[in-house]
This record gives C-alpha cells, sequence and structure tokens, in this order.
C-alpha cells in the first residue's frame, strides 16, 4: 500500500483539482474552476490576503482530496486581535474517506496558518452536511455559532 502525501498543490494538479473543486462546488463547472485556479496555482492571488491550496496523493497516482485555505481578517467566535485561517474548500473522494486523509489536509492548512501569525482557524459546514459537521468536530472544531444567510437580487 503506496503512503499518501500531503502536499502544497502545483500548477500541474489544474485539471485533477478543477474536477475536485466541482464535485465539491458543483455549481461550477469543471471549466469554471480552472479558470478560477491557473492563476492561484500561479502564484496571483486574487484579494489581498495569502492563499494556501494542499492535495492528498497516493504515491503518483490520481489526488485524492485538497483543502484550500485563507487568511480572514475575522472569523464568528476568533480572537479579533489576530488573523484567522479559514478552510474555504474540503473534500476528500468518498472511496478514500474514514482513512486520516482529510486530518492531514486539515493539519496542514493549520500549519500554514500558525506560519502566517494564526493562532486560531476557522471553517464552516452547511446546515444539512452532517458528515462534514462530524467531521469538524472529530478534528477539535467547536461550534461557534449557527446561522441562516439570506440574500436578494436588487
Amino acid at each position: 500500500m503506496t503512503a499518501t502525501s500531503i502536499r502544497p498543490a502545483r500548477s500541474s494538479d489544474l485539471r485533477e483539482l478543477a474536477l475536485l473543486r466541482a464535485a465539491l462546488w458543483p455549481e461550477s463547472s469543471a471549466e469554471e474552476h480552472a479558470s478560477e485556479l491557473a492563476p492561484i496555482l500561479a502564484g496571483k492571488f486574487p484579494g489581498i490576503l495569502p492563499l494556501a491550496t494542499f492535495v492528498a496523493q497516493s504515491g503518483d497516482g490520481p489526488l485524492l482530496g485538497f483543502l484550500e485555505a485563507s487568511l480572514r481578517s475575522h472569523a464568528d467566535g476568533c480572537d479579533v486581535a489576530h488573523p484567522v485561517g479559514y478552510i474555504e474548500g474540503w473534500y476528500v473522494v468518498e472511496s478514500a474517506r474514514r482513512q486520516g486523509i482529510g486530518a492531514a489536509l486539515v493539519r496542514a492548512a493549520e500549519d500554514w496558518a500558525r506560519s502566517q501569525g494564526c493562532i486560531e482557524m476557522a471553517s464552516d459546514a452547511a446546515l444539512h452536511n452532517h458528515a462534514s459537521q462530524r467531521a469538524h468536530e472529530a478534528l477539535g472544531f467547536v461550534i461557534a455559532a449557527r446561522a441562516v444567510l439570506y440574500r436578494k437580487s436588487l
């Protein structure tokens, strides 16, 4: 059995990473995700705060998952005196779940956030995504708040 490695994403991961993102966020196509990812993987971040993308890969096989983390100036329930590491997206292919890959991706993001001066990590999960909520709680995350978000077209 080949060990799974966690590493920063690189430009050569573009196609596979776009497919993984489309599995997590299906409201956008893999092509749309690839367009968004290309500059990020080239080191050109879309905002003013840093962004880090980590991938899980077994040997030289396909990618098994990814985690995108960013810095935020604040997050619900976190100390406002420090930037916060934030998990923007976290996905492991179904066949590789419950093997510690998700936890390893989170540890990589936490290490990155510490290197950016963070003392806390935050994340979110949809109210209906009980599996994600259980995964967060198993890794030591505690519920900071629950919310229903609204929008209105003008």
